[in-house]
């Protein structure tokens, strides 16, 4: 099962749980009273960089009748749709450059360039999504309707696709996010819920219409008539293909290694409603995971890199969720809490993994659902009885010990007993 008490499985007190957000707040109210020039200047040149890099792009399309000019032009086009899609759509629909007061960068303004309508991106991710981090039962990200990522989910034949299903949700990732708001599992018993995905349905074929219209028919038609060939339309139409395909594995790249890594927890629904402010930030620090970077890394994923960060605060500037990372983790430090990260290689290596395992049903698995490492719950700690359910002092260092102790002394106690099995007339008499 997942976690439903967090303070509990985080070895808090109550006072510990509203010590951590009082830190948090004040976070937020430095950075708040920070903002100014370098942030707009910072947006600024990310506009400016991104409409150059397209601009570019298009022109080696356009003059593309080298192998290595398509590549070049297609390449330069992809990466220009990843940044106007990662640091500035996604970011810019959160509301994160609200308070310049410009219409250019305002969430309520900005419609992106993909398939999904802003409107709803914004409804079903900064609402459900952020709202409710990882909660199974309210949050769609958990396996996006499609994937098993957690043995919460109950397996069926279905899933033994999994790696099948992920690998056409990454290449078609874009769809995915369109399709994600109309709920097309869900049943819908009233005249009044079927007229509102009428409506959803009209709103997504229109966005996909006129993406599909410009990627595919205007662009093209726009070049094979200045080249006066079929070949000029059959170049830039496969070139924009391919640099939406870029965008697509990418952004599910990054978007998997913040959400699906080991130590990225699963939650139920038990306390969701009594939930404090504190609580709150803990679901989200225990429910992401970043994966390390230097700047240009950071750009490209919209600096959601720093996924832990960005859950607790999804309305700051991007550009400073790296100096916040900073003094998150030294709560972490503090209240000895994990803060999961890794290289993004093994980030996204391991949610392909934990994909791969869950396509299995769970008799052909090894740990259980309360100690995977996909997920846990405060149950891994009671079955083992050496391991202290609250948060102590060494006595020598004078540290806490609390989660991340605890992670960390069922892992060694765990490798000892593989290191060292018991004789073979115990484990008999066992």
């Amino acid at each position: 099962m997942a976690i439903a008490d967090i303070p509990e499985y985080a070895h808090l007190t109550d006072d510990d749980v509203e010590a951590i957000a009082v830190r948090l707040d004040a976070i937020r109210a430095d950075v708040e009273a920070d903002r100014g020039e370098r942030d707009a200047r910072y947006i600024a040149r990310t506009i400016a960089f991104q409409r150059g890099l397209e601009l570019t792009g298009r022109a080696l399309i356009f003059g593309s009748r080298k192998r290595s000019l398509w590549w070049a032009g297609a390449s330069a086009l992809g990466v220009a749709k990843i940044v106007e899609n990662m640091e500035l759509g996604h970011n810019v629909m959160h509301g994160q450059w609200d308070w310049m007061n410009d219409p250019e960068v305002h969430s309520t303004t900005w419609e992106w360039d993909n398939t999904g309508p802003s409107a709803h991106w914004k409804h079903q991710h900064n609402f459900i999504h952020h709202k409710y981090t990882n909660v199974l039962g309210m949050d769609d990200d958990v396996g996006y309707g499609l994937l098993r990522v957690t043995r919460d989910q109950r397996w069926r034949p279905f899933y033994l696709g999994n790696l099948v299903w992920n690998t056409l949700l990454a290449v078609g990732f874009e769809y995915g996010v369109a399709a994600q708001h109309l709920e097309l599992g869900r049943k819908r018993k009233t005249e009044e819920d079927r007229a509102e995905l009428r409506a959803s349905l009209r709103e997504v074929g229109a966005k996909v219409g006129r993406q599909a219209a410009k990627d595919y028919v205007v662009h093209p038609a726009i070049v094979g008539a200045a080249t006066r060939s079929r070949r000029g339309f059959r170049t830039a139409l496969t070139a924009n293909v391919l640099a939406n395909v870029i965008r697509n594995l990418w952004t599910n790249a990054v978007i998997f290694c913040g959400h699906f890594p080991d130590g990225a927890e699963k939650f139920t629904k038990r306390d969701m409603e009594t939930e404090s402010r504190g609580e709150w930030y803990l679901r989200q620090m225990l429910g992401s995971a970043n994966f390390r970077s230097g700047p240009v890394l950071g750009f490209m994923s919209g600096n959601l890199s720093y996924q832990i960060e960005h859950h607790i605060f999804p309305d700051l500037p991007s550009n400073r969720l790296a100096e916040i990372s900073v003094r998150v983790q030294a709560i972490c430090a503090d209240y000895d809490l994990p803060y999961t990260t890794g290289s993004f290689p093994l980030q996204y290596a391991k949610s392909w993994r934990t994909i791969a395992k869950l396509s299995l049903p769970d008799k052909y698995l090894t740990a259980t659902k309360d100690d995977a490492p996909e997920t846990a719950s405060e149950l891994r700690f009671k079955t083992d009885p050496e391991q202290r359910l609250v948060a102590t002092v060494d006595p020598r260092s004078g540290r806490r010990r609390g989660l991340k102790s605890a992670i960390r002394g069922l892992r060694e106690r765990r490798r000892g007993v593989a290191q060292f099995p018991a004789p073979r007339q115990e484990r008999r008499a066992a």
